[in-house]
């Protein structure tokens, strides 16, 4: 089941990275300089094929994760979403991307590696705590409210790769959160045999996230490139679904919280040389050249016959 678990999280993962390549596109098109995706924009995209061919292969992706969900530990299935990232960048058609996106790239996947490992180790550990605690579903979302209420706030008074960024963590939080209600529903009618409302409240909730964490991305799209938006959900995504995991549900508990955190700073400082130093934001930065202009020689004067 772990394999199969495993093979599922890969798939959905490069399902996730075409969604983003595919709907970056078109959200560029209904937003020509980099900012706010307005409703109006929004109902433009709804009626653009290719926004909504990356929408299936979101929704495709999301099937596969869960999937994955119910059949091994949340610590071991969403960390793998990183290889998004590197499939991010070859489908964004760039024949040689630039060193300082390989080494985002690069240091993205290290520290999500590292993190997938210690994940492992903790799960292989007997990192299944016991059932779903009651009333989690109510705490867990405000807090988590409060997080995304936040960075929203903060992208609202940036622009450019930071807003992009702050959209982006804002919907990697929401997503997080959205696996832990999932895989909290499938121990809830599969292993706990609880009343079938609990579960219910979890589903709902993670409908409610999905939808936030759906517009949100579309505006982090709306600011920045498609490379560094798919690295920072990578990277938040599964450090707010495992610390959520081994809060709430207890999976993934490791005696090693220490190289965790450094997994996560390392990836976390990928993330922001990736965005630095994507071309899209560079030029961006860059002032627009200014025309030349030649110098012009000095007029004679003019005689006047006598």
């Amino acid at each position: 089941m772990t394999a199969l678990a495993v093979a599922l999280a890969v798939l959905g993962a490069l399902c996730f990275a075409v969604a983003a390549t595919l709907q970056h596109r078109e959200v560029g098109t209904v937003t020509p300089a980099p900012g706010v995706l307005t409703a109006g924009g929004l109902r433009d995209l709804v009626r653009r094929r290719r926004w909504l061919a990356g929408l299936a292969f979101g929704a495709t992706g999301a099937v596969l994760h869960v999937l994955a969900l119910v059949l091994a530990p949340l610590p071991l299935v969403q960390p793998l979403g990183v290889l998004a990232v590197p499939m991010a960048v070859l489908l964004a058609g760039r024949t040689t991307p630039p060193a300082g996106v390989l080494a985002g790239v690069a240091l993205t996947v290290a520290g999500v590696v590292g993190f997938v490992a210690l994940s492992v180790d903790g799960t292989a550990g007997g990192g299944d705590g016991g059932g779903v605690p009651t009333g989690f579903v109510t705490d867990a979302s405000l807090a988590v409210a409060v997080v995304v209420v936040a960075l929203v706030g903060f992208a609202h008074t940036r622009s450019g790769w930071v807003r992009s960024l702050a959209c982006a963590a804002a919907a990697a939080t929401s997503f997080g959160f959205v696996s832990v209600l999932l895989r909290a529903a499938s121990r809830l009618l599969v292993e706990d045999a609880a009343s079938p409302a609990d579960a219910a409240a979890a589903l709902g909730a993670a409908a409610l996230g999905l939808l936030v964490g759906g517009w949100l991305l579309q505006q982090a799209f709306a600011s920045g490139p498609p490379e560094p938006i798919v690295a920072c959900l990578t990277v938040l995504d599964p450090i707010v679904g495992v610390g959520l995991a081994m809060a709430v549900l207890g999976e993934g508990r490791t005696d090693a919280p220490g190289a965790r955190l450094a997994a996560a700073a390392v990836a976390t400082a990928g993330v922001l040389v990736l965005a630095r130093h994507h071309p899209d934001a560079a030029g961006r930065r860059r002032p627009p050249m200014q025309p030349t202009l030649r110098p012009q020689r000095p007029q004679r004067p003019v005689r006047r016959p006598r």
